[in-house]
């Protein structure tokens, strides 16, 4: 191979060796700690869900991990574009594919080498093990057999069977080129299509786009154009695409041609074929890891050739990735017995719908700040766009039950939709069901601040459903991000509106502050939080999300000028820090520097309201280093004060104290203690000051790989979240959220 010597070869190989060899392991999902555990988990626990199964088959998806199982399966004939390694040499991309179902899917996958190359043998080996596993991907076997062991493996086997070498390239490819007909105004029925390369992509290809309306297209192949007649290197594949043509070759068959799809080799597509082709021809040269022909040359010759590539160092990447994952997913989740034509182009138009959405700022950071937008040079989504997750399984999932292809009907999209983005989004997992609680509550929100995350969460807020927005600030700013005609959000400039009424109200309130009148308008007309808070405090909005451009004490300083605190409560901040298996409450990392016993008592009171209103059951620890008073230290006394007033408050949540904090979340550690009052392990940390509050989150999100939100503003008489200094319009969305499921 003459890339041995490249860095990214040497790079490769010391990553699938360093550590841990290889790229995929296996993890529990259910707790194995005590002899109890290990009796449900094996012998004789274990015989009840065998027992049911036995006496009803399809329990083994509510019994077994079968439901979520996907078994990549190859016998290495067609390895990349290396050709014929091997079964066994084949393992690291099967290895490789099974990381790829859990990142982009949450879908758990193993690999299948399969040691043969009679299609017989290997469909009698898949067909024997089949049952195992949700859904079977076939991988990397070459042409035809690969078309044989698919079609029989999908006649025995009532689980989706899946050869993405042909199906996953068809689907991007097929949403690129919706899109490439859009821009161009084209339509499939009457463009020119020629198809480079007869193996089993192109043919998945040239099937598909036929399927979706496309009528004039011919297949080529190393001999050239495959035509009625001939009879040299041909297959029933390659014959059921054959036409009545006098072209030859593909130079021949290329002239004219609107469109071009390469899954061909390097250099197959030349300058001068490009040359011939039709205005703003199309052309697509999938052939890996070289093109058939380079994006640069395309453009060297024709300025007006829309260019997709295989490669992810070009525009506009044809990427399996976009597909695989999610149409397993969709099909997983409605037990589908098979992946058929239908959810096939359900797919491709979910895809081409969301490279026509405006890009998130996450998939630009994902991409070095580069903007993605809809034209020539964005048809495709990129794969890191998250969501791809929400949207295509879904599509697929509608098209299996309205095919009859699916065994278990999803009832309510919007929901299901949620779900399948918190699979792989601990942050999404809890702000689900605020937006959920939304969609029957519609809330109104100030968004102060004129910043383009800003801007964009309050559209968002509006084009989701789950109320009004107000934006607080000048409106050429919020005009270039969005259009007044299109989108009926209120902005509010502050610096042209008639604000005596605010100015009034400021000013009442700090004339005694030392603020003169003058100071009031000033303050009022120029700072876009405190005019947003004025409107809330005077009711205009249910709830403010703020602190874009200011830091988190600046902007509190501005809202608490008009905002008045609640009665009889703490001022304090709460953090949520958040895992796939468990959520953990934080106070107060932002605003008290030192308590006393009795504050302590009052924010854990809060603290508990305002858990339980998010939907959890409160369970508070109050921390420090000694566990019941071991060690002793004078230090751990107000902890223990704090316990006690709440003794005398009598209050209807769990709490204890003081504890060590992996005292307090460890059930293993806390049955040390069983005069512990707590039942289970604490899901509120209140901490003793704002040092080790803010620390201990800090290190929690860092190095113990939790998601933090928040922190979560509590103790005022009207809801205002304040978010981070350079929060994505997404974290603004998911705090304006909180806010107004609160208020």
């Amino acid at each position: 191979m003459s890339v041995s010597n490249n860095q990214i070869y040497k790079d490769s190989l010391h990553f699938h060796s360093a550590g841990k060899k290889g790229k995929i392991g296996l993890d529990m999902i259910k707790p194995l700690v005590n002899q109890r555990s290990l009796a449900l988990a094996y012998s004789p626990g274990v015989a009840a869900p065998c027992l049911e199964i036995q006496r009803d088959k399809s329990l083994a998806y509510e019994y077994t991990s079968k439901g979520n199982f996907v078994a990549v399966i190859s016998n290495g004939t067609a390895v990349l574009g290396l050709g014929n390694l091997g079964a066994l040499a084949s393992k690291p991309v099967m290895e490789g594919k099974a990381v790829l179902f859990k990142r982009f899917a949450d879908i758990d996958s193993i690999d299948i080498e399969v040691n043969t190359e009679d299609p017989k043998e290997f469909i009698n080996t898949v067909k024997n093990i089949g049952l195992s596993w949700g859904g079977i991907n076939l991988e990397d076997i070459k042409a035809p057999e690969c078309f044989i062991i698919e079609r029989e493996l999908k006649e025995l086997l009532d689980i989706p069977v899946f050869h993405d070498d042909q199906h996953g390239t068809a689907i991007v490819a097929a949403a690129g080129l919706i899109n490439a007909a859009y821009i161009t105004g084209r339509k499939f029925a009457d463009m020119k299509v020629v198809v480079n390369g007869a193996g089993a992509a192109a043919i998945a290809c040239i099937g598909l786009l036929k399927s979706m309306g496309l009528k004039n297209a011919i297949l080529c192949d190393t001999k050239g154009v495959i035509y009625k007649g001939r009879t040299e290197g041909m297959n029933e594949w390659k014959t059921a695409h054959a036409v009545d043509t006098d072209k030859k070759t593909l130079a021949e068959a290329v002239a004219g041609a609107d469109v071009f799809l390469g899954l061909s080799v390097k250099g197959a597509l030349s300058k001068g074929m490009v040359s011939t082709m039709a205005k703003k021809p199309i052309i697509f040269a999938m052939a890996n890891p070289e093109p058939e022909i380079t994006p640069e040359d395309v453009h060297s010759i024709r300025d007006d050739a829309i260019v997709a590539t295989g490669r992810s160092d070009y525009n506009n990447q044809v990427n399996n990735v976009m597909c695989f994952p999610y149409i397993f997913r969709g099909a997983l989740d409605t037990q589908a017995t098979t992946i058929n034509l239908e959810m096939k182009i359900a797919a491709a138009n979910a895809i081409a719908a969301l490279a026509r959405q405006e890009v998130t700022e996450e998939v630009m950071a994902a991409y070095a700040g580069k903007a993605h937008k809809f034209g020539p040079d964005y048809i495709i989504p990129v794969p890191f766009d998250s969501r791809l997750i929400r949207e295509v399984p879904a599509a697929v999932a509608k098209a299996a039950m309205d095919s009859g292809v699916a065994k278990k009907s999803i009832e309510d999209f919007f929901e299901y939709k949620m779900g399948l983005a918190a699979r792989l989004s601990p942050v999404t997992s809890i702000t689900n069901n605020f937006f959920s609680r939304l969609r029957n509550n519609r809330k109104k929100v100030i968004f102060a601040g004129d910043s383009i995350a800003m801007v964009k969460a309050a559209l968002e807020w509006c084009k989701n459903g789950y109320g009004e927005a107000i934006i607080v600030g000048e409106e050429n700013k919020v005009y270039q991000v969005i259009s007044k005609e299109e989108n009926k959000i209120q902005v509010i400039n502050p610096a042209k509106v008639a604000a005596e009424q605010y100015i009034e109200f400021l000013y009442k309130r700090m004339q005694r502050k030392g603020m003169t009148e003058a100071d009031c308008k000033k303050y009022t007309t120029n700072d876009l939080t405190l005019f947003g808070a004025s409107m809330l405090a005077n009711g205009e909005a249910d709830a403010m999300v703020a602190g874009l451009d200011h830091g988190y004490l600046s902007t509190l300083e501005s809202v608490t000028k008009v905002v008045d605190r609640a009665d009889n409560q703490p001022l304090f901040a709460l953090s949520i820090l958040s895992k796939p298996d468990k959520v953990l409450f934080v106070a107060d990392t932002a605003i008290n520097e030192l308590l006393t016993a009795e504050t302590l008592a009052d924010i854990a009171v809060q603290a508990a309201e305002e858990v339980r209103n998010l939907g959890y059951d409160p369970r508070i620890a109050f921390i420090s280093f000694s566990t019941f008073g071991n060690p002793q230290r004078k230090e751990s006394q107000k902890m223990r004060e704090a316990v006690a007033i709440l003794d005398k408050r009598r209050v209807n949540f769990e709490y204890d104290g003081e504890l060590a904090a992996n005292v307090a979340i460890n059930q293993s550690l806390l049955k040390l203690y069983p005069f512990c009052r707590l039942s289970k392990p604490a899901n509120i940390l209140i901490m003793p000051a704002l040092h080790s509050a803010h620390i201990s989150s800090r290190l929690l999100q860092e190095f113990g790989g939790a998601t933090l939100i928040g922190p979560i503003l509590c103790g005022l008489s009207k809801r205002v979240q304040i978010v981070q200094m350079g929060s994505s319009a997404t974290d603004i969305l998911n705090s304006a959220a909180i806010s107004a499921v609160l208020s």
